[in-house]
C-alpha cells in the first residue's frame, strides 16, 4: 500500500473528476451545499492546480474549526500545517481581503443602524481574528450612513489605549454625526465590545 505523501497532497488520479463534481454542484446549489471543508477545497484548486486538495481542506477546517478561521488564520500559523506552501496562504489571505472589502462595501450601501446585526458582522469581519487588540471607529453622518471605518490604535494581545479628544477631533474633521466604537478581544476569538455615540 502506498503512503501518504509527506505534505498532505495526493495525487491520486481520481481528482480530476472531483474537482469538476464539487464546482458543479457549487454551481447548481450554491455555497450552502458545500460543507467548510468543500467550499475550501474550491478556494485551494486555485493554488494547487494538479494535486488532490481534499486532505489538505479537511486537516485546515480541523486544525482552525471552520472555514473562516481558516481564512482569518494568521499566516505563521497556516504555515504549521503540512502541505501548506506560500502560494496557498496567499490565495487564503486574498479571500480574506475580499471578504472584509464585500463587508464595507454592504455596510456603505446601506445605513448603518437600520440593522444592528449588519455591523456586528462587519466589525467581526475585519478584525475578529487579528492578533493585536484594535480600537476602530465607524463615523457616520445624520442619516446614519458610514463616512470613514479607521484603525484608531492597535496595542498589545490585550491593551489599546484610547484617547477620546483624538476621537472627537477627527469625528469633527470627517464631519460625523455619530460614531461605532469598538475593539476587539485577540484572546478570545470573535469578541467584539462596541459602543455608540451621538453628538450634536
Amino acid at each position: 500500500m502506498a503512503e501518504a505523501p509527506e505534505d498532505g497532497l495526493s495525487e491520486a488520479p481520481h481528482f480530476h473528476g472531483h474537482r469538476d463534481r464539487l464546482r458543479a454542484r457549487f454551481r447548481e446549489a450554491g455555497a450552502q451545499a458545500l460543507a467548510d471543508y468543500e467550499l475550501l477545497e474550491l478556494v485551494l484548486f486555485r493554488a494547487v492546480p494538479r494535486r488532490d486538495v481534499k486532505p489538505l481542506a479537511k486537516a485546515l477546517v480541523d486544525r482552525f474549526g471552520s472555514f473562516a478561521e481558516v481564512v482569518a488564520a494568521p499566516p505563521p500559523l497556516l504555515a504549521e500545517v503540512p502541505g501548506m506552501r506560500d502560494a496557498i496562504i496567499t490565495e487564503l489571505k486574498v479571500v480574506e481581503a475580499a471578504a472584509q472589502r464585500l463587508a464595507k462595501g454592504q455596510v456603505k450601501r446601506r445605513p448603518a443602524l437600520s440593522s444592528w446585526s449588519a455591523v456586528i458582522d462587519y466589525c467581526r469581519t475585519a478584525m475578529a481574528y487579528a492578533e493585536r487588540e484594535q480600537v476602530r471607529v465607524l463615523f457616520l453622518d445624520k442619516r446614519n450612513q458610514l463616512i470613514a471605518d479607521e484603525v484608531l490604535q492597535t496595542g498589545t494581545v490585550d491593551h489599546a489605549p484610547v484617547y477620546p479628544r483624538e476621537v472627537v477631533k477627527r469625528a469633527l474633521e470627517v464631519s460625523a454625526s455619530a460614531l461605532i466604537l469598538f475593539h476587539n478581544h485577540p484572546t478570545t476569538p470573535i469578541s467584539i465590545t462596541l459602543d455608540h455615540a451621538r453628538y450634536h
